[in-house]
């Protein structure tokens, strides 16, 4: 995960475990919600703010209460 963090490619963290596919990688391999939003501002329009999900209080009760 450090490697793939600092923007190491797959395949060649695949290649370094001595894996024949990246796909063996990727089965154990899930990016973290850092990795997920720097994903997300690299697709982004420009200009366009991008703001956090925060969910309601309503909804967080219903949640807590199943």
């Amino acid at each position: 995960m450090h490697l793939l963090q600092a923007g190491v490619d797959i395949t060649v963290i695949a290649l370094w475990l001595g894996h024949e596919s990246p796909v063996t990688t990727h089965a154990y391999i899930e990016a973290d919600l850092a990795m997920k939003e720097r994903a997300l501002d690299a697709i982004a329009p420009s200009g366009v703010p991008r703001n956090r999900y925060r969910a309601s209080d309503a909804l967080l009760k219903f949640l807590e209460d199943l």
